[in-house]
């Protein structure tokens, strides 16, 4: 055989060797390709779970602050309605209060000679009048007086009327006395 024919035949062989060589080689490459690829694949998929993780915690979380929140306005909804309850229970105690101040007030009012059926107080009252000690001694005072008053009014009376009865006694004795002398005597 020819030397040529041999050189084609090793120049083939070396071809054939190259394109095995280039076709494993490529398919290796594919295939480290494709490994890369799966491998970006799989870290992509792993960061889009864990976000997905995550995110789900998160609605979880704002779910459970919700609830809590719903929780909370339901019972400062329960707590404004005890206390809108107190607050008429205590306005409706001061009203009791005030209610029974004014009938005090009114009753005090009646009793005291200084005020007015209008409830003001008269010009002639002294000045230092509005305190309550001085009005409890100026009571105390006033009821002494009155009884005094009304004991020495008695006894005025009492002497008025004896002294009425003592100037009729007079009067009747010196009717009898002038008749005795004006009648003849026997």
């Amino acid at each position: 055989m020819d030397p040529t024919a041999w050189i084609w035949i090793v120049v083939v062989i070396v071809v054939i060797a190259l394109i095995a060589v280039l076709l494993m080689s490529s398919r290796k490459r594919r295939e480290a390709f494709r490994q890369k690829r799966d491998e970006q694949n799989r870290q992509h998929a792993a960061e889009i779970r864990r976000k997905a993780e995550n995110a789900d915690l998160e609605a979880r979380e704002n779910e459970a602050r919700a609830m809590h929140a719903k929780a909370d306005a339901e019972k400062a909804q329960v707590e404004a309605a005890r206390l809108r309850q107190e607050a008429e229970q205590r306005q409706s105690a001061a009203q009791e209060f005030r209610t029974d101040a004014e009938k005090h007030q009114y009753k005090a009012n009646a009793l005291d000679p200084d005020v007015d059926d209008d409830g003001n107080r008269r010009d002639d009252v002294r000045a230092d009048a509005g305190r309550d000690d001085v009005r409890a001694a100026d009571a105390r005072t006033g009821e002494r007086d009155m009884a005094a008053r009304d004991a020495g009014s008695r006894a005025d009376d009492v002497r008025a009327d004896d002294a009425r009865d003592v100037d009729a006694h007079r009067d009747a004795d010196a009717t009898t006395d002038a008749t005795r002398r004006n009648t003849p005597r026997e």
